[in-house]
């Protein structure tokens, strides 16, 4: 952070960054999400007042999200698990593809420009969005999950996509289970377990493909990922996770589903204006 920024920025930007923590939280035991669509955005506004050159700061807001959302999925999980509400077949089912992908979309993610990134994130919660506003109840790929060898891909997928829009990959599991007819609040809870096995891999894989940028990056930043803002933002999210949680047991599923639908579609909205303009 440039040393010349006066002590009421500096106050601003804690303020910032404590709101949207509390935010994320909530989202992420509502959503079982891990916050990403929250801190992404934020952290992006945040680092460009900040003075980080565009060509490295979706990359550094990603990797920030990544190892911000790490104990916010933890809380959110053990939580969703108190509850019951967790399926411990499908986390170990997912658990190592996901991993995997974790760390190829961190590859992957070296080689792909500022506005590509913003680009996949966008386009992603666009469908998810639509899905879930306009989805039925009757819409099925089948009556249960598939197979270990389908599973397995799109474990991977749910990795690799996770890396590179800065998500715990939430919204993505929660669209498969519903899609095989699990209920959206055992996809939620079970979303939240996988979170913490995305998460980790893929901040450690922003790690290491950003220190060749290291000079481009603010100080506190370990690669693509800021310590002051992941420090700032996960233990507020921590805190405010279980509010979230207890939201998410008392709505309906449609409800939920809608409110899921339209907190996407807003998000995309404000990432394709980005690349707009």
């Amino acid at each position: 952070m440039p040393g010349d920024m006066a002590f009421g920025e500096l106050l601003a930007l804690s303020v910032y960054f404590a709101a949207g923590g509390a935010i994320t939280g909530i989202l992420a035991g509502v959503f079982g999400i891990g916050g990403g669509t929250v801190i992404v955005p934020v952290l992006y506004q945040l680092f460009g007042l900040m003075g980080v050159p565009e060509s490295v700061r979706m990359h550094l807001c990603i990797g920030t999200s990544l190892a911000a959302i790490i104990p916010t999925s933890l809380r959110s999980y053990r939580a969703h698990e108190a509850r019951g509400a967790v399926d411990p077949k499908v986390i170990r089912q997912w658990a190592v593809p996901v991993m995997i992908g974790a760390v190829l979309g961190a590859v992957i993610a070296a080689f792909v420009s500022s506005g590509q990134l913003r680009g996949i994130f966008a386009g992603i919660c666009t469908f998810n969005g639509l899905r879930f506003v306009f989805g039925k109840e009757h819409w099925r790929l089948a009556d249960d999950l598939p197979g270990p060898i389908a599973m397995a891909a799109y474990g991977i997928g749910i990795g690799v996509f996770s890396a590179l829009m800065g998500i715990s990959g939430g919204q993505l599991i929660i669209m498969i289970m519903t899609l095989y007819n699990r209920p959206i609040h055992q996809a939620v809870a079970t979303s939240a377990g996988l979170g913490v096995l995305t998460s980790i891999p893929g901040a450690i894989g922003y790690v290491l493909t950003g220190l060749p940028e290291q000079g481009l990056l603010p100080p506190l930043s370990i690669g693509y990922v800021s310590l002051i803002g992941a420090a700032l933002l996960a233990p507020i999210s921590v805190w405010t996770a279980p509010v979230g949680v207890r939201l998410a047991h008392g709505i309906s599923r449609r409800t939920l589903e809608l409110v899921f639908g339209i907190y996407l579609l807003a998000i995309a909205g404000r990432f394709f204006w980005s690349i707009l303009h």
